[in-house]
């Protein structure tokens, strides 16, 4: 997953970034305003973070020209605890939740979780499809109750096709959401992490969650419950 940190203060812009980077999440940077607008066209963002006291474009007019734009993208907001009237203003302009600071590196990873959760209609932490469940708190995945050891890409690719089920995800769609701007991109390498993903959590092939659209990309489609039932009593 991908988030979009419009920060001006160097210090706390890095410091927010290593924390959503330690998270799991990828992560992408800009240091006023008309960055910040340069982020959200130019990526396909799954939440971006704003600082409401930004330069050259201010967070709440980065909001608006957000929403004008009939973006919907996820947008939490950094504020200072006495400006309870720009709180007011970032919310009316389309903000969906806001963070006062000081604030714990926990309390960002939590609301961007949810934020994200709920842009895709899920109101709980664990994401269930039949057998497959994967929980975006401890980002632990297990299948039929055992849990399954999965590296740090494997995870990001299973929780972004999970939270995207029954849609065809191209592997540059793949590739944008979990790599950052400057890393050297192969997509190739989704075809093999695609591999390594179908031994780890279907390795007897019953359940072939995920699907292959040739020149289209993947899909994650689970069989409803009875009919993965009678394959197993097969």
């Amino acid at each position: 997953m991908k988030i979009g940190i419009v920060e001006d203060e160097q210090t706390l812009r890095e410091h927010l970034a290593n924390g959503l980077r330690a998270a799991g999440y990828s992560v992408e940077l800009a240091a006023d305003g008309e960055e910040g607008w340069y982020l959200v066209e130019e990526f396909d963002l799954d939440l971006v973070v704003i600082d409401l006291g930004l330069p050259k474009l201010s967070g709440v007019e980065l909001i608006s020209r957000i929403r004008e734009k009939k973006i919907t993208v996820p947008i939490l907001v950094l504020t200072a605890r006495s400006d309870w009237q720009d709180k007011v203003e970032a919310l009316e302009s389309g903000a969906d939740d806001y963070v006062v600071k000081p604030f714990q590196l926990e309390e960002i990873v939590a609301r961007a979780n949810a934020l994200m959760r709920r842009s895709v209609g899920l109101a709980s932490p664990k994401i269930e499809h039949g057998p497959f469940v994967l929980d975006t708190v401890s980002q632990k995945v297990t299948v039929n109750d055992v849990e399954v050891e999965l590296t740090s890409y494997e995870y990001k690719i299973l929780e972004y096709l999970m939270l995207h089920s029954d849609q065809v995800i191209s592997k540059t769609r793949l590739t944008d959401h979990i790599y950052e701007q400057d890393f050297e991109r192969d997509s190739n390498v989704i075809e093999v992490f695609i591999g390594r993903l179908r031994k780890k959590i279907d390795p007897e092939s019953i359940y072939k969650p995920i699907e292959t659209l040739r020149g289209r990309g993947y899909r994650f489609l689970v069989q409803d419950s009875k009919e993965s039932q009678a394959l197993l009593d097969q």
